[in-house]
């Protein structure tokens, strides 16, 4: 052997065993976790995962089988911290099972836990939905009622404030003319009893006493 013979053999024996040590460091990266499916309706479906703490992953992978079908449904996506991939075109009525795998840059983790679900009927999903609308038109009409009491009930308020605030303004007013009158009486009242009036009570005594003189009847003999 030549003297590069020692170090071609060591890197041949190195390069055949990185296949080896890739798979190991991919099998180290752990399956998603709590896969569960949300949001099912008759054609669609969204499934949702939690990554385990500590793994650095980039992407995900979804398969997604018909029960009792071979043909598969491949869903890859990279470049995404997203921790839920939405399902479309499937069937009413239908069985399915569903695997999630984390995307690292050293592979592909373990397949997860198989996740079963079943898809309802389109009659079943309208029917939901249908209560769901009425239940928020309900909402909504109930909101409305209560935005319009409380308007009429503030409008009645200001109405109130006013009368109050003219009723006090117009009390003031005629506490404020109330001594007018009362000085207005007695100068009245002074002036009639007073000498001096030429139509007061006490003048025109005198005069009719002075004026009442006793009669005397002459008769000549």
């Amino acid at each position: 052997f030549s003297i590069y013979s020692l170090y071609i053999i060591p890197l041949l024996f190195l390069f055949s065993f990185a296949p080896l040590s890739l798979s190991l460091l991919a099998d180290s990266l752990s399956p998603p976790v709590n896969v569960t499916i949300k949001a099912l309706k008759a054609n669609s479906a969204v499934v949702t995962w939690d990554i385990p703490e500590g793994d650095s992953v980039i992407g995900f992978a979804i398969t997604q089988q018909k029960k009792d079908v071979r043909m598969l449904r491949f869903i890859q996506e990279v470049n995404t911290t997203t921790r839920s991939c939405a399902l479309w075109d499937l069937e009413e009525e239908t069985d399915y099972i569903v695997h999630v795998q984390s995307i690292s840059m050293s592979g592909t983790s373990p397949l997860s836990e198989p996740l079963r679900f079943r898809t309802p009927r389109e009659a079943e999903t309208q029917a939901s939905k249908s209560k769901d609308e009425v239940t928020m038109e309900e909402v909504g009409q109930s909101t409305q009622l209560r935005a319009g009491e409380l308007i009429i009930i503030v409008v009645v308020l200001i109405m109130w404030a006013g009368v109050i605030a003219l009723f006090c303004r117009q009390y003031d007013i005629i506490k404020d003319n109330e001594p007018n009158n009362n000085k207005d009486k007695a100068k009245n009242s002074s002036e009639c009893s007073t000498p001096e009036h030429p139509t007061g009570g006490l003048l025109r005594s005198k005069n009719n006493n002075n004026n009442r003189m006793p009669s005397v009847n002459i008769i000549e003999v």
